[in-house]
């Protein structure tokens, strides 16, 4: 139940920070209005290559939980569901982390957990109007790719 309440009580902040331009628009366009000033062509690209990306990281995440004999690996996926993912993907992390522990050396899998966690957090920042949001993707993405690396060296160390 508490569960719950977390993923119920992230999902709803995390809506009204993705919909502030409706209800601030002084803050700025946001997310959205980042996306739509690359054009259509420009847009639509962006996000294509972005969702392209997080498929491939998503695949990494499930490959890493059937090499460790985790249960329901295809729940990484949940990424997708926008804006839920926001608050899922600290449990999709802390998911991994259990499987891994005892199968990876401590200082890797405490800082697989820092990345993670990291990038978790300032994704969501990433959501806030102005330098502070620019701030947090710019700190974001480096974090992602840092902790997508770190995963897929996983697999050498559970035995593919």
């Amino acid at each position: 139940m508490q569960t719950a309440l977390v993923k119920i009580t992230g999902t709803v902040l995390v809506t009204a920070l993705i919909a502030h331009p409706l209800y601030a628009p002084h803050w700025g366009t946001g997310i959205l209005g980042e996306v739509t000033a690359a054009g259509p062509v420009g847009g639509t690209a962006f996000v294509a290559v972005f969702f392209g990306l997080v498929a491939l990281y998503c695949r990494a995440l499930e490959r890493t939980l059937v090499l460790a004999g985790a249960d329901r690996p295809g729940a990484v996926w949940w990424m997708f569901a926008i804006p839920y993912n926001f608050t899922e993907d600290f449990f999709i992390v802390g998911r991994v982390r259990a499987a891994l522990a005892g199968r990876v050396t401590p200082g890797f899998l405490r800082w697989w957990s820092i990345l993670g966690y990291g990038w978790c957090a300032f994704q969501i920042l990433s959501l806030l109007p102005g330098l502070p949001g620019y701030a947090g993707g710019a700190v974001a993405v480096p974090l992602w790719a840092a902790h997508w690396i770190m995963t897929s060296r996983l697999r050498h160390t559970l035995g593919t």
